[in-house]
């Protein structure tokens, strides 16, 4: 049975989340706008977002009841994917989500963990069900800049220098092994990741719209390996690790490959696209309209400035955390069908949104404290006010 402490804690959370339902309807009856998440880390308000040049315009403020329609549509889509993942895919929840949560974003995620884990599967389905162009990467120590960013060459019977595009002009980019790039390579990646354009030979082309980033990295192997600088770990709005599966997920794999429903080919003929870059614009554009009533904003402040004030830290989240928390939030809302942010959604994406741009003191490391220890002591003790 539950004690009365329990039970306690459950009325305030439930108390809270009405509250702020309640601000959520009252905020949108009075036309007051919203901070939009931008994933060129810059908080814009929406006001101004139509103002900026970009590739589609902006959607216009949506009522409350079209949002809520618009955030069903955006539920109901997300629903599907996982639908039809799970067919192929056994585990690796928590890296799907992620993975749909950073793409209505257009941020960019870095799975790191051992190989074999349906990194590159997950990215190809979800290329091929919302109608997106996919290209790969293999990391390799001599993987050159222009391996990545593209090329100009000279046509002799056109005589004339022509543009050869590299495969980062996509919008689903898999880098496998990131770290066996060289520090140039990366440093010309990072940027191209960050700025969303290219520059080839003083010419600036901009990449494609969406443009998410999945990379992945193997922390267990050193040798022939460039570890990103912090900077660069930055530049990713989500960090998570992939672990091998639990033992039952391992024997329904194993089941799956003796009846022969593994097979990427057959699989792959049975996805249909259900969306296209286009309306996935539109739902990225959606997504910033989702609120964030002050409680839950104060309580993402809180969280980001209890990581810069930690005695085992020595180097906190930035800004950029904060903008990921905002942004991942109201995904994460929108995928369990709310247009508005509870504190849940913050908690649910906050050790992947910060946990990788910290820097441990050196006692701590000495102590054997780990970052993810360290975060679980953080959402312990910072309270919704």
């Amino acid at each position: 049975m539950e004690n009365e402490d329990d039970l306690g804690d459950r009325m305030s959370d439930h108390d809270l989340e009405r509250k702020i339902a309640d601000m959520s309807r009252q905020t949108a009856r009075d036309g007051k706008t919203d901070i939009s998440y931008s994933p060129r880390g810059t908080a814009i308000p929406v006001d101004s977002i139509g103002s900026q040049k970009k590739e589609s315009s902006e959607i216009p403020m949506l009522s409350p009841q079209d949002l809520k329609k618009e955030i069903a549509e955006i539920a109901r889509l997300a629903s599907a994917i996982n639908e039809k993942l799970n067919e192929f895919v056994v585990g690796n929840q928590d890296i799907i989500d992620l993975i749909l949560i950073a793409l209505l974003n257009e941020g960019h995620i870095l799975i790191e963990g051992v190989p074999g884990t349906a990194k590159t599967t997950i990215a190809k389905t979800i290329a091929l069900i919302s109608g997106c162009g996919f290209n790969r990467i293999q990391g390799a120590i001599d993987t050159q800049p222009a391996d990545m960013l593209g090329i100009r060459i000279y046509d002799p019977n056109k005589r004339e220098f022509i543009m050869r595009k590299g495969p980062v002009f996509t919008n689903i980019l898999l880098v496998d092994e990131i770290n066996r790039i060289n520090p140039k390579s990366q440093s010309a990646f990072i940027e191209a990741m960050s700025e969303r354009q290219v520059t080839l030979d003083g010419i600036t082309l901009p990449m494609q719209s969406p443009f998410f980033v999945i990379a992945t990295q193997n922390p267990h192997e050193f040798e022939g390996t460039f570890p990103l600088i912090e900077v660069q770990r930055d530049r990713f709005m989500f960090n998570i690790r992939s672990d091998y599966l639990a033992a039952d997920d391992e024997l329904n794999i194993i089941k799956r490959a003796h009846a022969g429903q593994l097979n990427w080919d057959t699989y792959s003929r049975t996805l249909d696209a259900i969306l296209t870059p286009h309306v996935l614009r539109r739902h990225i554009q959606v997504i910033r309209q989702v609120s964030i009533e002050e409680p839950v904003l104060k309580y993402i402040r809180d969280l980001v400035v209890a990581t810069r004030t930690h005695p085992d830290i020595e180097l906190g989240g930035s800004s950029r955390a904060s903008l990921a928390l905002v942004g991942g939030s109201k995904a994460m809302a929108a995928l369990n069908n709310r247009h508005f942010v509870i504190p849940d959604d913050v908690k649910q994406i906050a050790r992947a949104a910060i946990s990788h741009r910290l820097v441990l003191s050196r006692d701590a490391e000495i102590e054997g404290l780990t970052r993810s220890q360290v975060m679980d002591e953080i959402l312990t003790k910072v309270e919704v006010l």
